[in-house]
C-alpha cells in the first residue's frame, strides 16, 4: 500500500483525463507506482521504508529519481528522459506546472511490455542472434562501468549468503530445514575456498559499479537489439559487485527456465568480447554466483506468499543447490579439415557440456583474430598463417583451456589438429581431467561448397585453403572420426553419441 498521503497523486495519474482521455494502465511494486500511456510512462517512488532502502519523504524520492535517470541513462538514453515533479496548482495536481511539487516522477518512454526479455523467453524467441547481441551489450556495459575499490566485496558476499539463510529458514514451509543448512554450509564453504580469488579480483579493478538487477525481466528489445533498464538505482552498494556476479543473474535466469543454448551463448560471447585471461581464472566462483542469485530469487519468489508461485521458489531453491555442486569439468576437442563443421559442432555441443551454462568455447579462429587485434571477421594476411604463428595460437589455446580446466569448468578447443602433435598436447592439457577427442570428415567437394558459402566468419579458409590441407599427413589418428559429410544436425546427434551424452 502507498502512504496515504500519495493517494491524490496516485489518484491524479491512474486518471486518464490527466493524460488527454489516453487509457492508463497502472503496475505496482513493492517501491513504486507506474502509470502506462500510450507514449510516456510515469513512475513514482512509494513513500516507504525497507532496511535496503528509504523513500519516506519527499526529498529522498526526488533523490532516488534522480539516481535512477543518472544509472539508467547510459544503458538505455532512448527510454529514460527527465524527473518531472507532481505540482500543486489550485486545487488540482499538474504534471511539471509552475506550483510548489508534491511528488517526483521518472518519466520514461513506454516500450512495448512483450518485448520485454522475460515475455521473449515464454514465447520461444531468444535464439542464437539475439542471445550474441545480450552477450555483447552487457560486455559494454561492463566495460563502461567504473571500478570501485575498497568494497570488501568478499564480505558482502558473505552477508548476502547469511541473509539468504535467515530468509530461507524463515519460510520452512517451502523449504525444508535440512536442505536450508546443507545450502547454507556449501554455500559458506564456496566462499572460504574462492574467498583469495574475489580479493585479487577486486584488487584488479573487476569490483564496479554495474546493473545490478540484470534479469530478463530489465532488459528489452528495440530496434531488434536488447537494451538493459531498471538498473538497482536506490542503493549503489547492492549494484557494486563483481562484474561476473552481476552477469551471473542473467545467466541464472536464462538457465532456470531451461535456456540453455541461449545462456551458454551468452556467456561465451561475453567472454570474447571482453577478452580477459582472468574471468577465465574467476569462473572458479562462477557456481557461488549462480546459485547466490537462485537462493535470491527462490526467497524473494516466497515472500510472496503466493500459492501460485510456491514451486517456482522450491525450483529456484533446488537449482541453488545443484549449482553450487557442479559435476567434474572435461575437455573436448573438435577437430577436422576447413569446411567439416568444426564450430557449428563446437557452438552446439557447449551448451550441454556441465557445469553450467556450458563449456567455454575456444576457437583458434578467433584466436588468431585476437593475437593479432582485429573483430573475428576482419580478414588476416597470409602472414598471419605462418607455422610460427599457427604454433603460438595452438600454444595459447592450450593455455587457456588450462586454465578453465584449473577454476573446474569444461572447455571446448575447436581447431584443425591435423598434426599429430598438436592433438598430443591438447590431451596433454587436460591433465586428470575427462579428455575427448572427435575428428571430423567430410569430402572434399563437400568442404569447399561449404567454405564458399560461409558470410560473416571468424575463419578466413577458403577453397584455395580447403585444397591444400588435402595433402595433409594426418599421421595416426587416435581420436575418435565423426562423419560430418551430412546436415549440421546430423554430425552433432553422432557427435552427441561419441561423448556419450
Amino acid at each position: 500500500m502507498a502512504d496515504r498521503t500519495q493517494q491524490p497523486v496516485i489518484d491524479f495519474l491512474a486518471d486518464p483525463a490527466t493524460h488527454g482521455g489516453a487509457a492508463v494502465k497502472r503496475i505496482d511494486t513493492h517501491a513504486a507506482c507506474v502509470f502506462l500511456t500510450e507514449k510516456r510512462a510515469l513512475k513514482i517512488k512509494r513513500a516507504v521504508t525497507f532496511p535496503f532502502l528509504d523513500f519516506s519523504t519527499l526529498d529522498k524520492r526526488k533523490a532516488a529519481c534522480d539516481a535512477e535517470i543518472a544509472v539508467n541513462r547510459p544503458y538505455a538514453p532512448q527510454i529514460y528522459r527527465c524527473v518531472v515533479a507532481i505540482t500543486r496548482e489550485g486545487d488540482g495536481l499538474a504534471i511539471g506546472g509552475a506550483g510548489a511539487p508534491v511528488e517526483w516522477a521518472v518519466e520514461m518512454a513506454r516500450f512495448d511490455e512483450n518485448q520485454s526479455l522475460d515475455h521473449l523467453a515464454d514465447a520461444g524467441e531468444i535464439d542464437a542472434a539475439l542471445a550474441e547481441a545480450l552477450g555483447r551489450v552487457v560486455a559494454k556495459a561492463h566495460e563502461a562501468a567504473a571500478a570501485v575499490k575498497d568494497t570488501n566485496f568478499a564480505d558482502a558476499l558473505r552477508k548476502i549468503a547469511a541473509q539468504n539463510e535467515e530468509d530461507l529458514v524463515a519460510a520452512h514451509d517451502l523449504f525444508p530445514p535440512a536442505s536450508v543448512n546443507a545450502l547454507a554450509e556449501a554455500t559458506r564453504l564456496a566462499l572460504d575456498k574462492t574467498r583469495a580469488l574475489l580479493v585479487a579480483r577486486e584488487r584488479n579493478g573487476f569490483v564496479r559499479r554495474c546493473h545490478g538487477d540484470l534479469h530478463l525481466g530489465n532488459i528489452v528489445r528495440l530496434d531488434g537489439q536488447p537494451v538493459l533498464f531498471d538498473a538497482l538505482e536506490f542503493n549503489p552498494a547492492f549494484a557494486t559487485t563483481d562484474v561476473l556476479y552481476d552477469l551471473a543473474f542473467l545467466l541464472m535466469d536464462l538457465i532456470a527456465r531451461g535456456l540453455t543454448m541461449p545462456a551458454n551463448v551468452v556467456f561465451n560471447r561475453y567472454l570474447g568480447e571482453t577478452r580477459r585471461d582472468g574471468d577465465l581464472d574467476a569462473l572458479a566462483a562462477l557456481p557461488l554466483f549462480l546459485s547466490l542469485r537462485a537462493a535470491i530469487r527462490a526467497k524473494v519468489t516466497a515472500a510472496r506468499h503466493d500459492p501460485r508461485v510456491a514451486q517456482s521458489a522450491r525450483d529456484y531453491f533446488a537449482l541453488a543447490g545443484t549449482l553450487l555442486l557442479p559435476p567434474a569439468p572435461r575437455l573436448i576437442a573438435v577437430g577436422g579439415l576447413s569446411g567439416t563443421g568444426k564450430s557449428v559442432l563446437a557452438r552446439s555441443l557447449a551448451s550441454a557440456i556441465l557445469p553450467a551454462p556450458g563449456a567455454v568455447w575456444l576457437r583458434s579462429d578467433v584466436e588468431r583474430k585476437t593475437m593479432f587485434g582485429v573483430a573475428e571477421t576482419d580478414k588476416l594476411p597470409q602472414a598471419a598463417y605462418t607455422r610460427e604463428v599457427t604454433a603460438r595460437v595452438y600454444a595459447s589455446l592450450m593455455a587457456k583451456a588450462k586454465r578453465v580446466l584449473a577454476a573446474g569448468h569444461s572447455a571446448i578447443v575447436d581447431a584443425v589438429f591435423a598434426n599429430a602433435q598438436e592433438r598430443a598436447e591438447i590431451e596433454q592439457a587436460a591433465g586428470d581431467v575427462r579428455f575427448h577427442g572427435l575428428f571430423l570428415t567430410a569430402a572434399l567437394d563437400t568442404r569447399v561448397g561449404r567454405v564458399g558459402a560461409r558470410i560473416g566468419d571468424a575463419s578466413d579458409a577458403d577453397a584455395t585453403v580447403a585444397l591444400q590441407q588435402e595433402q595433409y599427413d594426418l599421421g595416426t589418428m587416435a581420436w575418435r572420426a565423426v562423419d560430418a559429410s551430412g546436415t549440421p544436425n546430423d554430425t552433432v546427434r553422432r557427435a552427441r553419441a561419441a561423448l556419450g551424452l
